[in-house]
């Protein structure tokens, strides 16, 4: 059985010796051992980064974004449901996002058949009910057709949303199998039952909860080909007036030995994202997780670790040491949520705020890119700093004085189209105006990639159409190529070593199809001459070397 796998990886390995021999010196960058392009020593354009992660948070909680409600008395709801997402990723694309971050598990349920929850009333109006189609395979699908990762966002403790509308703290009304009518043991309401407000959570206290809350949500990561996990901020509830969480009980019984409840809080939760990290990684190494926290992990005034700001602290009011997390590596990535202007605000200044958590990832593997408040732009509610077009741009721009802001994600989805003010339109021109490449992340496993062989190139009437193929695809020592970028200079000639460093020359991004790829270059002028270039991506965007360079008139 091993023979033909042998014979592939001998013949891919003469090939890539051929095609080495055949390239002109310093025709393509060089590359390491990962297949990763380095141009260390180049001079690059701030505003065309090659690496940015970018994207948007498309929140199902209350429809917020996906699907509306209008949907569900739509006669032909699939067709309408899905005709609504694909339009967001019209619009992902149209930013030259790579990434999307969907609320898959909203309040303890699923956008997919999960055999531990019941389906989410978001999709169709009713908790539980069978909306007649799979929409995370739908989801992550289509994502993967425009060649964006797919980060499935989920909440972990959260059962219920504030009455009307939603549940509130009466478990009758949650969908009929749902675990937590099976299992009231495991919930707590939030605020008292009896306070407007009021909500169910599952009690993080209690390890069955953990261990059932996991389980849920690996759920789909085992079945689905999702390229993240991603949490955001609800973990304890957020403080509600005077009110304390009910969990005194649980603290007694499952205190671990710990005789502060602050502190055995926290443990808690730093269980529950360990374990979820370990457990993704047994069982798909690389899918990355993520985390999205409120932005003031502590403050300096109470511990000389924190910001230089006065705001709420999570480490104290919703149990989230995140700072823990990082130094620990327990995520890939983080998001802090810094939804605050540029500007003299001493309870949390987001100039403040991003040396901070920059300084928190050096030297981690972690990554972090930055959340971004496109809810408040152009809202006079939130005060005159958000009525300035410029403001998220300039929070961009600060960003590039920061090596460790590798993206950004912004919330949400319908704010971002809304586009008050312009300033989306704004920030798009002056930052995101090439694609880009998702950042690649070393610690996960990766193989070489050998570079793709362009097999055609000429003009169309459509533009200019190049066909390749990947030689060896995942045989013996190398990687699969998942998708590839293509790189196109003006007139004819070989590319230098910092021709590829920066998005300048970048057209687009493809998702691999299998066998001979094929792309039309609609951008290219007539009359013009162009030199392509095509490099394969694995699935974590680790890059190859580039194929030798193709000219065209």
């Amino acid at each position: 059985m091993k023979a033909p796998r042998l014979r592939a990886a001998g013949l891919a390995v003469a090939l890539l010796g051929a095609l080495v021999a055949a390239t002109p010196a310093q025709a393509t960058p060089a590359a390491d051992t990962t297949g990763t392009i380095t141009t260390a020593d180049c001079t690059t354009d701030p505003a065309t980064p090659k690496r940015q992660f970018r994207a948007m948070w498309i929140a199902s909680v209350t429809n917020i974004d996906w699907p509306t409600k209008a949907s569900w008395t739509d006669p032909n709801r699939i067709a309408a449901q899905q005709a609504e997402y694909l339009r967001w990723l019209d619009l992902a694309e149209q930013l030259n996002h790579n990434a999307v971050v969907v609320q898959v598990r909203p309040t303890a349920d699923a956008f997919w058949p999960s055999p531990y929850e019941p389906w989410s009333e978001y999709l169709t109006g009713v908790r539980g009910q069978d909306p007649g189609w799979d929409p995370l395979a739908f989801l992550v699908e289509e994502s993967h057709k425009r060649n964006l990762e797919f980060h499935a966002w989920f909440n972990p403790y959260r059962v219920s949303m504030p009455a009307p509308g939603g549940a509130g703290a009466d478990i009758s009304k949650l969908a009929p199998n749902h675990p937590a009518r099976q299992h009231p043991e495991w919930t707590f309401a939030y605020p008292p039952a009896n306070v407007a407000g009021s909500r169910l959570y599952y009690n993080p206290g209690i390890p069955e909860v953990r261990e059932f809350v996991q389980t849920a949500m690996l759920d789909a990561v085992k079945r689905y080909d999702i390229d993240g996990v991603h949490f955001d901020d609800y973990f304890y509830p957020y403080p509600s007036g005077t009110h304390q969480v009910p969990d005194d009980a649980t603290f007694a019984q499952y205190n671990r030995g710990f005789t502060n409840k602050a502190d055995w809080r926290r443990d808690n939760i730093n269980l529950l994202v360990k374990e979820m990290n370990e457990q993704v990684k047994a069982a798909k190494p690389w899918v990355k997780f993520g985390v999205s926290p409120f932005g003031i992990w502590r403050n300096k005034s109470v511990d000389p670790l924190g910001s230089d700001t006065t705001g709420s602290q999570s480490y104290d009011i919703i149990s989230a040491d995140t700072r823990k997390w990082i130094k620990e590596e327990w995520v890939d990535y983080v998001v802090p949520q810094l939804y605050w202007y540029i500007g003299q605000y001493p309870a949390a200044d987001y100039a403040r705020l991003v040396p901070w958590w920059a300084e928190v990832v050096r030297g981690t593997k972690v990554q972090l890119y930055i959340g971004q408040a496109d809810y408040k732009s152009g809202d006079p509610a939130y005060g005159s700093f958000w009525m300035n077009p410029q403001e998220l741009s300039n929070h961009l721009t600060l960003n590039r004085s920061y090596p460790e802001v590798l993206g950004n994600v912004h919330f949400s989805a319908v704010q971002v189209r809304a586009n008050r003010l312009d300033a989306t339109d704004i920030y798009a021109q002056e930052h995101y105006s090439k694609p880009a490449l998702v950042p690649t992340m070393s610690h996960l496993p990766a193989k070489p990639l050998l570079f793709p062989v362009v097999t055609g190139v000429q003009r169309t009437d459509e533009g200019v159409r190049l066909n390749w193929r990947q030689p060896a695809d995942g045989a013996g020592p190398f990687g699969t190529a998942t998708s590839y970028a293509i790189y196109r200079l003006d007139g004819n000639q070989q590319p230098g070593q910092c021709d590829l460093a920066d998005a300048t020359h970048l057209v687009d991004t493809v998702r691999a199809t299998g066998g001979a790829q094929s792309y039309v270059d609609t951008t290219a002028e007539p009359g013009r001459s162009y030199t392509y270039l095509v490099t394969a991506l694995d699935r974590l965007y680790n890059e190859s070397p580039a194929s030798p360079a193709r000219f065209v008139r």
